[in-house]
Order: structure tokens, then sequence, then C-alpha cells
């Protein structure tokens, strides 16, 4: 990330006084796309761009799991960032749903590769959920996947099927862009990193931004799941909205040295990355369970 001008442009999105941009739905609403799931897979792994802000999240959600959970992670994609939660949650169990066959195939791969036992795959709607009882899971995650829904009555229904799958007193942990109100900021994380980046994964990462729903529609959305749910945004400007449940446990040890030895394994400039993540969270009020470094 470039810290100055980042930090220029969201002084700028803070300080304008234009309405939100409207939303512009992604062009294709399943990710079946050949290069550009295959770019988003790469930037996934744990020497990827992305392995930072998968790390976070990983950390984020574990505090809120318990050993023997079942946990549904909606739009799970290449399950990368469902890894780094599997491996600091070696004792719950996973179920990573994508209504996209190639994205479950790379998905696949993933869990091969990391030779994870605790994680199941499945095809399927997160709108309807069709095929799981109600109160089937412990909890219910998605990562940077609601964007990737129509508009926001399919929102809507996807957060009614959560909460109706979620058990009473469940963990809800829900993360994605947030919408902002300039193009330009828009432009500018698109491109921050075109010098590392091909091409089909900036080019998703500027859809992705114009399909965010805003904080409102987010809030909104969820709920239908009650009191109990905190929200969070990045500092200055909702570039990421977080919205989780309480913590259920404090992270042990195991977890502790798992979390470390994952950051210890990034490379210098993904440490850097997600130190300013983190710091940009925390001026949002969402702190880490436990330090790092």
């Amino acid at each position: 990330m470039s810290g100055p001008l980042m930090l220029a442009h969201l002084l700028l999105e803070r300080q304008s006084r234009r309405p939100e941009l409207p939303r512009i739905p992604e062009p294709a609403l399943v990710m079946d796309d050949l290069a550009q799931n295959a770019a988003f897979a790469l930037a996934g792994r744990e020497d990827g761009s992305l392995a930072f802000l998968y790390l976070y999240h990983a950390l984020q959600i574990t505090p809120l799991l318990c050993p023997g959970d079942q946990v549904l992670d909606l739009g799970c994609g290449p399950a990368n960032q469902l890894a780094q939660i599997a491996r600091l949650n070696p004792e719950a169990r996973f179920t990573g749903l994508d209504a996209s066959r190639q994205m479950l195939e790379r998905a696949e791969e993933t869990v091969a590769r990391c030779q994870l036992a605790n994680i199941a795959l499945q095809a399927g709607d997160m709108t309807t959920l069709n095929g799981f009882a109600d109160a089937a899971f412990d909890g219910v995650i998605s990562t940077m996947s609601l964007h990737h829904l129509p508009d926001f009555a399919a929102l809507a229904a996807a957060m009614r099927a959560a909460q109706r799958v979620l058990k009473p007193g469940g963990s809800l942990y829900l993360v994605d862009f947030g919408r902002f109100k300039r193009a330009a900021t828009q432009r500018f994380f698109a491109a921050d990193r075109s010098d590392n980046q091909p091409e089909a994964l900036r080019r998703d990462y500027f859809n992705s931004m114009q399909a965010a729903f805003s904080v409102a529609e987010l809030r909104q959305a969820t709920a239908v799941f009650g009191g109990g749910i905190a929200c969070y945004t990045t500092a200055l400007a909702p570039f990421m909205v977080v919205i989780k449940s309480s913590e259920r446990r404090s992270p042990d040890d195991a977890v502790r040295q798992t979390g470390r030895a994952m950051y210890a394994q990034m490379s210098a400039a993904l440490q850097k990355d997600f130190r300013l993540y983190t710091r940009w969270f925390q001026s949002g009020g969402l702190t880490l369970p436990f330090r790092l470094y």
C-alpha cells in the first residue's frame, strides 16, 4: 500500500460532500473467467499480494470459533482465505460454499496443497442455502464475497438464509468493500498494485469496488441477526467494512504460535502491508485479538 498517497485520497474522501457513488454490479456475478480466477487464486496464496489481508481476517475470525464448531463460508472462492482460517482452527470443521464450479476446483487444489482435513466444499447459492438445515452451523463467515450479489434484495436474502442456518448465539463474521464517494479513490486503490499484479486482477479489483454495498445497506441487511453484532470500518473512509459478533474464546498458545509463524512466513513487504492494514482498522475501533510483532 502507498501510505502517503493513500492517506491523501482518504482525507479527500472524508471531506467530500458528495453522495456515495451509484452501485455498479459486477459484470459477471459468478466468477467463471479463467484468467480472472487464476489471478485471484495466485494473489491469495501464502506468498501472494493478498496474503496479509487473509491473515488479518483469519486472526479476527478465530476468537469467534470454538473447537468442534461447524462453520459455513459463504462464497469461499479458491479457499485461500478459508485455508488460513482452518489452519488456525484445526478442531473446527468448515464448509466452503461457492456458486462457481471453476472456483471450487481451485479450492480443491488449495485444500490439497495445504493438506487440510477440516474443509469440505460444496456448490450452492448463498441467497437460499438450499440443502442446509435450520440452525446447522455454529458460525457463518463471508470474506470479500457479498459484493458479487446482484442487488440489495439478493444481499437481504443471503442474510436471511444465513440467519436461518446459524444456531442461536452462533458466530458471525462478514467483511467486504464499502462504497466510496469519489471515483478517483476507487481508481487509486485499483491501480495501487498494478506494478506487481496482472491486469485481470486490477480490473476485477476495480469492478469489486464499484459493486460494493454501502455501510448503511450492510447494516440494514444484517439487522436480521438482531443485537450483539458490531460494525467496523477502516478509518476515514469505508474501504473495508467488518460486521462481527462477540468473541467466544481467548486465543490459546497454539493459536498464537501458529499466527506468529504465518506472519513470519510472509515477505517483509507483506508484513508492512499487514501492519498498515492493522493500524487502519485499529483507528476505526477494531483491534487484533493478540500481537504478532
